[in-house]
């Protein structure tokens, strides 16, 4: 009989992070692929790139339409991985035919709503919203 236990550690501390320029999205890759590491259990690779891709977006979108400016808040249940990205905007991000040959973009909200489990926007801090995605673990 096998008698080995799976031994989760809790949910490391939340993570936050913010930024006011287009430089800092590389580093914010680097930090969700450290905190997704340190998840015990850690999600698959193919959770973890999506993860950075959800969060490379939303931050990208808060850079380009959510007035320059981010804060990012990465935390992690039992069961989800959870991403909020908070801009001063109270622009509501919105879904645009993808652009496939200007090269103007498009493609990051459809992928945010395909990649996420659950997606939510509220309002706050002060004029600005939230973005809040949760990513299956």
């Amino acid at each position: 009989m096998n008698h080995t236990k799976r031994i989760s550690r809790p949910a490391p501390t939340p993570i936050v992070v913010r930024g006011d320029s287009a430089a800092g999205v590389h580093r914010v890759r680097d930090i969700v692929r450290t905190f997704t590491g340190s998840l015990a259990p850690a999600p698959d690779s193919d959770t973890a790139e999506s993860l950075v891709l959800v969060v490379s977006e939303l931050v990208t979108n808060a850079l380009r339409h959510g007035g320059g400016r981010y804060t990012l808040v990465l935390s992690a249940g039992a069961d989800l991985v959870h991403v909020a990205v908070s801009d001063p905007s109270p622009t509501l991000p919105r879904e645009r035919a993808p652009d496939l040959n200007g090269g103007s973009g498009g493609f990051g909200w459809h992928m945010v709503r395909r990649l996420s489990h659950r997606l939510a926007i509220t309002p706050g801090p002060g004029p600005g919203k939230t973005v809040h995605a949760q990513l299956r673990r």
